[in-house]
């Protein structure tokens, strides 16, 4: 029984419930993350997210299950490894779903249009659009965002246009980032054909890859900065005249979120690094629970965000 329990815990993934932090973001940056009127909401939408989440990675897997067997790693997953029959799979998939679908109407009608959406995507990702080149990395990037789209909308608040393409380019270079350690893996061990494993994967080269994260790396650091330098942060009101003298230019007591820059460009560089040298990177949520200074970077970022927003700002 206990066994059964692990692998079915397994099944669920439960390390990639961390993407969905990213609903969180609207009222984050809104300075309404401890308003009691609206955090219920956004967190029931976090714990559907989760459940969704988690049945389209079982469907992924029913779909893989082929092509996992003779991957060097997921070959070791409960379909692929035989710990949990497909049939049982499939029924948790389901009610997962249902639970999900009817907790998400208790957000906003909004909101249950994204999880609809979410729903969608994947499922079509996982029987189809995952075999198409460049298709498939925009599936993925689509899955990030529609994330921080769910939670606007279970919140109300609206992101800055630039923190939306901010949003955009990190999915992409997080998608990018999967392919491309995806590719190394299975180049690098004899025997195993590329196509056999992910059929998209044999239409990429490593250098197309490598223009690929460039572009998104240096547009996700562009972006940024000009959310950075064009937001004012709203918040608890503190006054920092002892700190800063009224005759400091006003540019220097307004744009204090410019130094989140600053883990940003070292996280991105991180992540590179475990990308390129240590050949990571397939699974981002691995990643960044595994590197311990890329983890200390997000939780500083996070704190130097909350400090601003919600103490300068």
């Amino acid at each position: 029984m206990e066994k059964l329990i692990y692998n079915t815990v397994r099944l669920l993934r439960p390390r990639q419930w961390i993407k969905n932090f990213a609903i969180f973001a609207s009222v984050l940056f809104a300075g309404e993350l401890f308003n009691p009127h609206v955090f219920p909401k956004v967190f029931l939408g976090f714990i559907v997210f989760c459940i969704l989440s988690s049945a389209t990675y079982i469907i992924n897997d029913v779909f893989d299950l082929d092509k996992d067997k003779k991957h060097p790693f997921k070959k070791l997953r409960p379909f692929a490894h035989g710990d949990i029959p497909v049939r049982v799979g499939i029924v948790i998939s389901v009610l997962l779903i249902f639970i999900s679908l009817f907790l998400s109407t208790m957000v906003t009608p909004a909101f249950f249009l994204v999880c609809l959406v979410y729903l969608a995507i994947q499922f079509f990702y996982s029987t189809s659009l995952k075999t198409l080149a460049v298709v498939d990395i925009l599936a993925i990037a689509a899955g990030y965002i529609l994330r921080v789209y769910a939670g606007e909308f279970a919140s109300g608040f609206h992101l800055s246009v630039w923190l939306l393409l901010t949003t955009i380019s990190i999915s992409l270079f997080l998608a990018i980032g999967k392919r491309r350690s995806e590719l190394t893996l299975v180049s690098r061990i004899q025997g195993v054909s590329i196509a056999a494993t992910r059929k998209s994967l044999s239409h990429y080269s490593e250098r197309l890859l490598d223009v690929y994260a460039s572009i998104f790396a240096t547009s996700t650091f562009i972006t940024y900065s000009l959310f950075t330098f064009l937001e004012n942060p709203k918040g608890l009101n503190i006054s920092l005249g002892v700190l800063l003298p009224e005759f400091l230019p006003t540019f220097f007591q307004r744009k204090w979120l410019m130094i989140t820059i600053l883990p940003v460009v070292y996280g991105l560089m991180r992540y590179l690094q475990d990308i390129y040298e240590k050949h990571e990177g397939e699974s981002p949520e691995k990643v960044l629970l595994s590197d311990k200074p890329l983890l200390i970077t997000v939780l500083v970022w996070l704190l130097l965000v909350t400090i601003i927003i919600y103490v300068i700002g």
